[in-house]
């Protein structure tokens, strides 16, 4: 199941694992060549103890991604998938290019052949 995707730039981290210490409910699988930086737990509360700016980053990416949680929350329980798509694609234009139609599928909730129908209503 594909529950959501991540481009260059984005900050990706399993919160039960940070917060609480336990094993991750998911893991991360790239599609494309990727270059990942990775920080120890210690080293990356550390980090935003002592510095204000990081802190504060860190703090608006955690309301985006909380954010972006909502909505899609929101948007598998009132849209059909065919809105759902559009949305995605609203969200990233360019996702047809870069992500096989499968994963649309799996994270639109979908079969590839439902995809390939609301594609060819377009």
């Amino acid at each position: 199941m594909t529950f959501q995707f991540f481009f260059e730039g984005d900050f990706v981290a399993s919160f039960d694992s940070l917060y609480k210490r336990t094993p991750s409910l998911f893991y991360l699988e790239t599609i494309e060549p990727t270059e990942v930086l990775a920080i120890k737990r210690e080293d990356f509360f550390c980090l935003i103890e002592r510095n204000p700016l990081s802190r504060q980053q860190y703090e608006e990416k955690l309301i985006d991604r909380f954010h972006t949680y909502q909505q899609l929350f929101l948007s598998h329980i009132r849209n059909t998938p065919q809105q759902r798509y559009e949305e995605l694609l609203k969200e990233y234009p360019n996702i047809i290019q870069r992500v096989p139609q499968h994963y649309i599928a799996s994270f639109l909730g979908i079969t590839p052949v439902s995809l390939s129908r609301i594609r060819n209503r377009r």
